[in-house]
């Protein structure tokens, strides 16, 4: 009796859960759908660095062209920094691309979600031909745009465009950020990005923190209280 119970709340043979390991492909199917209902051309969004200590949140909108289509677009944390710079090249070279970022400052006067979006936004709003339709990363679609969208959870492992988009902003924020070392080289921000590594944080305890950092981020947010 007591196995009959354990059985009875197993999962069935077809469920989902079985599938939960297998890694998700993008693929243009979400695109060629919002084609198919009237809407071209079709944009994906993402962004990149809600986590970090330091440094902007960067967003990026691409509009890919279905004939140049570069090989191996997938969620930018799948792929090696090398192969991120070789895509970042062929998708400026064959698609229409749009960056935007909102600093620090701007995060510290808002919030980390608002920022993330109105860098969304802009950098929608930015794209040289204008999107029809819009996918984007996570659960939100920014406001304000002149046309209608749709959040993607996991879309830059679904979707080709947003899986552009997601390179595209990882890459500039990175070299961004690599930029920034220069600049401040007591944090070491070339090899972090801005998260809050050991290294990081060794940093802020023996020099505080700069210009770049998020004062509204623990434990960053008790040195300004």
């Amino acid at each position: 009796m007591c196995e009959l119970r354990r059985m009875s709340r197993r999962a069935p043979p077809d469920s989902p859960m079985l599938f939960e390991d297998i890694p998700l492909v993008p693929t243009f199917e979400l695109e060629l759908i919002a084609r198919r209902a009237g809407h071209w051309p079709v944009a994906g969004a993402d962004e990149v660095g809600r986590g970090p200590l330091a440094g902007p949140v960067v967003a990026a909108a691409v509009i890919l062209d279905p004939e140049r289509i570069p090989n191996g677009l997938n969620d930018s944390k799948q792929l090696s920094a090398a192969r991120r710079e070789e895509l970042f090249v062929e998708i400026l070279a064959t698609a229409t691309v749009s960056i935007a970022s909102s600093s620090a400052t701007r995060i510290d006067t808002t919030d980390i979600r608002k920022a993330s979006l109105d860098a969304m936004r802009r950098a929608i709003c930015g794209l040289a031909m204008p999107a029809s339709y819009v996918l984007t990363d996570g659960l939100d679609v920014p406001t304000g745009l002149a046309c209608p969208g749709k959040a993607v959870v996991k879309g830059d492992a679904r979707s080709f465009s947003i899986a552009a988009a997601s390179i595209v902003a990882k890459v500039t924020r990175d070299r961004m950020m690599t930029r920034a070392g220069v600049v401040f080289p007591a944090y070491g921000f070339a090899a972090h990005a801005g998260y809050g590594t050991a290294q990081h944080r060794a940093g802020i305890e023996e020099h505080g923190p700069c210009s770049l950092h998020r004062m509204s981020f623990r434990p960053l947010r008790k040195e300004a209280v």
